[in-house]
């Protein structure tokens, strides 16, 4: 049965009140794809005061184009009017929606025809553009005339390559050309909306072949960084997770760590992970990991490293289970899972606290990391009191 409990409660409600309703999108394509639909949207012929009006509770996501955020026993679905879109000035939101009731000019205003499908309550599939044809021939393919889809948001020049990696299709002729013409807009669109492409394009089991595709395209030649990068990008793929996708492409196009963050606007995490897999791949250029290197890693970066050393420097990578095993063997993880803290350094004897403390714990951190003391309370704190006790 396709849907939730939450979405197909929705859609029953509205369809039992006599307003068309069906499920649309990219849910419907990953389920004749065979696969968990994620995001279930619904859209429908109601208004969205008549949507608010058959349910408790509600949340206007955005009512001026249609949007209802309807909280069906605690999970949340979006529902949206049918409607038709005006221009486009910014080559990203419409200039004006109108409300309609016809299903078929919904789904006409959608990107390729593969997410142009709809299904009915009772499962019936609604597909006036042949996405069912496309999904068959793993066709990415625009709905109408590509240059006038590509023209209303630049975004979806990206999301056609995206999809090349994400689903393994291959983009229709026609599609590909507008996107070679079209491919300066996608300078105009915000650095936020294409890192969102990015992350899932890099999550993708074909992003080798869509980044070549950007460089056909011509799309590298207008995105930060890019132009500069070599074919080497695409030889690092498959990757685990969009943060491996952008160290591989510092790696590749010998970034810091702080280029492609400042460039693509990276989160904290991201930046960290940059910055981890930057210092393991320098370390791996002159020699193999000592303990302090792994010390001071966790596995993803470590992963990554080892990929990027294996494809920048013709070096055979160590294995995850190798590198799992190195990471266990380690007799901690940090300076949290001493058996000691400051309080009892300080309890051991009459000093007054200051840095001096911390001068101690480093001194255990090391000597237990190194094996040269056991992670044991009364072990250091004799270590303590007979080798490392000092005068004020």
């Amino acid at each position: 049965m396709f849907g939730t409990a939450g979405s197909r409660a929705v859609a029953g409600r509205l369809t039992e009140a006599g307003y068309e309703t069906v499920f649309v999108g990219g849910a419907v394509r990953d389920h004749l794809l065979g696969k968990q639909p994620k995001d279930i949207d619904i859209a429908t012929a109601a208004t969205p005061d008549q949507v608010k009006s058959l349910f408790q509770s509600t949340v206007d996501l955005g009512t001026d184009h249609g949007t209802v955020l309807v909280i069906q026993e605690g999970e949340p679905i979006e529902v949206t009017t049918f409607r038709t879109e005006g221009t486009y000035s910014d080559s990203r939101r419409p200039d004006d929606v109108q409300f309609v009731t016809s299903l078929d000019e919904d789904l006409k205003r959608r990107d390729f025809t593969v997410n142009a499908l709809a299904m009915t309550f009772d499962g019936a599939i609604v597909d006036p553009f042949g996405g069912q044809r496309d999904l068959a021939a793993k066709t990415i393919r625009a709905v109408g005339q590509p240059e006038e889809r590509f023209g209303e948001d630049a975004l979806r020049m990206l999301r056609a390559v995206r999809f090349v990696a994400t689903l393994g299709f291959s983009i229709d002729p026609a599609t590909e050309d507008a996107i070679r013409k079209l491919a300066p807009a996608l300078s105009r669109l915000s650095v936020e909306r294409v890192k969102a492409e990015f992350d899932k394009l890099f999550a993708g089991g074909s992003a080798a072949d869509s980044l070549r595709k950007m460089t056909e395209t011509g799309l590298a030649d207008v995105l930060p960084l890019f132009p500069e990068l070599p074919e080497l990008l695409a030889a690092c793929a498959p990757f685990r997770s969009p943060s491996d996708g952008w160290a591989s492409l510092m790696a590749a196009g010998r970034f810091t760590p702080g280029d492609v963050a400042r460039a693509y606007k990276l989160s904290n995490r991201e930046r960290a992970y940059l910055r981890s897999v930057d210092s393991l791949l320098e370390v791996r250029k002159h020699r193999g990991y000592t303990v302090d290197d792994f010390y001071t890693a966790s596995l993803g970066p470590l992963q990554t490293a080892e990929k990027l050393a294996a494809a920048l420097l013709q070096q055979q990578p160590a294995s995850v289970c190798e590198l799992e095993a190195a990471l266990d063997a380690l007799p901690i993880r940090s300076k949290h899972d001493l058996a000691v803290r400051g309080e009892h350094v300080i309890g051991w004897g009459e000093r007054r606290p200051g840095k001096w403390v911390g001068d101690v714990l480093d001194a255990i951190e090391h000597a237990v990391l190194h094996r040269e003391l056991p992670n044991d309370y009364d072990a250091i704190k004799e270590w303590y009191v007979h080798e490392y006790e000092r005068e004020d």
